[in-house]
Order: C-alpha cells, then sequence, then structure tokens
C-alpha cells in the first residue's frame, strides 16, 4: 500500500468517527435536553454557543503539535470526542451538558483543523480536491448511516444507552486510528508557531466571509422552516436524508470541478448561487421551495473546499499546519457574533438576517475575484 493511500484510508476512518459523533450528538441533543434535562431555550442557546468555542481556539493545535505528531493529535481529538459524547446521556443537567459539550467540541475542532492540515500537506494540486470530495461524501453517508440507527434504536434504548453506544463506536474506531502511522517522514516540517502572512489576506478573508455566511445557515435556514413554514419533525427528517444523499453524489464531482475549472470559478458560482438563495428565504411563500433551497444552499457549500486548495497552491510548504489552525479561528470569529446578532434581527423581522447575507454572498463575490492575481504572484515568487 502507497505512502498516501495509507495517508487517506486513515482521513476516512478519522473523518467517519468524528462525523457519526457529531451527527449522533446533535440529532439527540434537543430533544434530550428538553426531555432528560429539563432545559429551557436559554440554556439551549448557551450551549450552542459554548459549542462553537473550541473552534475559536483552534489555533492551539499549534502549540499541541509540539508535544505530539500531528496524526497522533488527530487520533486523540477523536478519541476525545467519542468520551465527550459517550458521557452526554449520564449528565441530564445544565453544566453536566455544558462539560460534556466542550469535550465532544474541543475533540471535534480540533481533528478537523488536523483533517484539513494532513490533507494539504500529503496530496498533490490535483489530487487534494479529490480527496476533499471523497472525505465529505464519507460524510454524508455517515450521516445518513447514523440518523438510520438512531430511527430505529430509539423506540428501545433510553438516551444513555444510545449516546454511550455512539460514543463507544467513535471510540472503538479512534482505538483503531491508534494502531496506525500513516506519515512520511519526507514531508517539510512544519512550523511550531502561529503564522500570519500578509500574502494570505484573501484566505483569510474568504475564511471568515465563508464562516459567517454557514452560520446562518446552521442556526436561522431550519428555524424558517419549522417556525414560518411549520415543517414537523419527520418532514426535516427527510429533508436532511435528502440533502445528504444529493451531497453524498456530488462531492466527488465537485471535487474534480475544482480540477477542471478552477477555484475562482467554482467559488464565483458558489456566491453566486448563494445571492439568489438568500433572497429566496428572505421572501418565498413556498415550503417547497424554501426546501429546495436548503438543499441548493447546502450542496453549494460544499465548493468551499475551493479555499483550501486556492491557499495550498499560494502557501509555503512548513505554512500548512500553523495556517490551518490559524483559518479554523478565523472561521469561526463569525460563529460566536452571528447567531446573537442574528437572533435580535429575527426578532424584528427575520427577511433582515437573510437580506444581510445577500450582502456577505455579495463580498464573497467580489474577494473571490482577486484569486487570478494571487496565484499569479505566487508562482511568480511573490513578497512574503
Amino acid at each position: 500500500m502507497n505512502e498516501s493511500r495509507r495517508m487517506l484510508l486513515f482521513l476516512i476512518l478519522l473523518s467517519v468517527a468524528a462525523v457519526a459523533g457529531l451527527q449522533g450528538w446533535s440529532t439527540l441533543f434537543n430533544n434530550f435536553a428538553v426531555e432528560a434535562a429539563g432545559l429551557d431555550g436559554l440554556h439551549v442557546g448557551v450551549i450552542q454557543s459554548v459549542r462553537e468555542v473550541p473552534g475559536f481556539l483552534a489555533l492551539f493545535v499549534v502549540w499541541l503539535l509540539l508535544l505530539v505528531r500531528e496524526h497522533r493529535l488527530g487520533v486523540l481529538s477523536v478519541l476525545l470526542l467519542g468520551v465527550g459524547v459517550g458521557c452526554t446521556g449520564l449528565f441530564p443537567s445544565f453544566p453536566g451538558l455544558l462539560a460534556t459539550t466542550l469535550l465532544m467540541s474541543f475533540g471535534f475542532h480540533y481533528f478537523e483543523t488536523v483533517n484539513q492540515s494532513l490533507t494539504l500537506q500529503y496530496f498533490d494540486r490535483a489530487t487534494v480536491p479529490l480527496v476533499l470530495g471523497r472525505l465529505r461524501s464519507v460524510a454524508a453517508a455517515t450521516n445518513i448511516a447514523v440518523g438510520a440507527a438512531i430511527w430505529f434504536a430509539a423506540p428501545y434504548l433510553g438516551y444513555p444507552a444510545l449516546y454511550g453506544c455512539l460514543g463507544g463506536v467513535v471510540v472503538l474506531l479512534a482505538l483503531a486510528g491508534l494502531r496506525m502511522d500513516p506519515s512520511r517522514a519526507d514531508l517539510p516540517p512544519q512550523r511550531k508557531r502561529m503564522v500570519l502572512r500578509r500574502r494570505y489576506w484573501l484566505y483569510y478573508l474568504l475564511t471568515f466571509l465563508s464562516g459567517a455566511r454557514r452560520q446562518i445557515f446552521i442556526a436561522f435556514a431550519v428555524l424558517l422552516m419549522v417556525q414560518r413554514f411549520g415543517f414537523s419533525v419527520r418532514e426535516i427528517t427527510a429533508l436532511f436524508v435528502v440533502n445528504n444523499l444529493v451531497n453524498w453524489a456530488a462531492n466527488p464531482l465537485i471535487g474534480r470541478a475544482v480540477n477542471r475549472y478552477g477555484e475562482r470559478r467554482l467559488l464565483t458560482l458558489e456566491y453566486a448561487t448563494l445571492f439568489v438563495v438568500f433572497l429566496v428565504y428572505a421572501f418565498t411563500e413556498s415550503k417547497f421551495l424554501a426546501a429546495a433551497m436548503y438543499i441548493l444552499d447546502n450542496l453549494v457549500f460544499n465548493f468551499a473546499m475551493s479555499i483550501n486548495t486556492f491557499f495550498q497552491k499560494i502557501s509555503q510548504p512548513g505554512d500548512i499546519a500553523p495556517t490551518m489552525a490559524v483559518g479554523f479561528t478565523i472561521n469561526h470569529i463569525a460563529a460566536v457574533l452571528i447567531p446573537a446578532l442574528g437572533g435580535l434581527a429575527w426578532m424584528t423581522d427575520y427577511r433582515i438576517v437573510f437580506l444581510a447575507a445577500t450582502g456577505l454572498a455579495l463580498c464573497s463575490l467580489t474577494a473571490c475575484q482577486f484569486i487570478p492575481g494571487q496565484l499569479r504572484r505566487a508562482r511568480e515568487g511573490g513578497a512574503a
């Protein structure tokens, strides 16, 4: 088995574990918080905000790499995620959910930081989009499998057993990862300090805008379906299944499209589509059109892999790990601000949230037009 294939199998294994843990946690969380822990909307909102804090602190991955090799940090992060998920059902209280959510979230966000870094380090420019597409497709298939498992198991198992089984599976997969060593000694060493370079300004900007846009999708798209259009639990579940089926089929094609058409064209298509999607969210009176926009919204978000492939092309080899950590923190700045600000705007008029999102889409659309110039300067050995 060649070295690149070993790393691919390693990343697939850990991605399945991480996605299964997060999806299972998310699927059960709201019902568990209300039915078992007796929490209200304020408690749930605080926990969801706390869940994003580890993403904001992802820059500490740089210093952890002083203590442990990067692929081992990925395994340990997934192991922490599994422990957090497995313990959730044992602590049905506000403090208990805060603690287990932090454990789970640190594991997930730190793994994702390492996952992106290893992908860019171990695969060449033509292969990275294909690997990213495959990993996203695997994630979609995992989401479907976890949803189906919970659907059938929920009538027979209580919350502690459900969370315990999910966490146990994640831990077992992480332990399997501990037995693997896909690392290579011939790759450029990664800098063990935070890196901020002027030449990466466009990557930072696109990452921030992408995070802001994603938070609007996460916080308010499903809320629109439920509050505005009266979607039932089963309708939302069906929407999730269809959404993941589309992503499972489309992501490998998107990976190949990055190679064929380039980052600027795909990001231009993404942001132009999002401008339309957010306008429809704001003004449509049709629940079916809103549902179609939800699926389209999530589909074109996968084009955001182009931001990472763009960074790979302009980066210095030793900057990948520290810059992925910084990028994850930048991406999550919006996660701290958008839900609260959007919630205040929602109370006045839900359309304000989605109209503001059209502004973000236009900013992103403008910013991605600078990609060819940045790539040209990187090829010419532009100043750092």
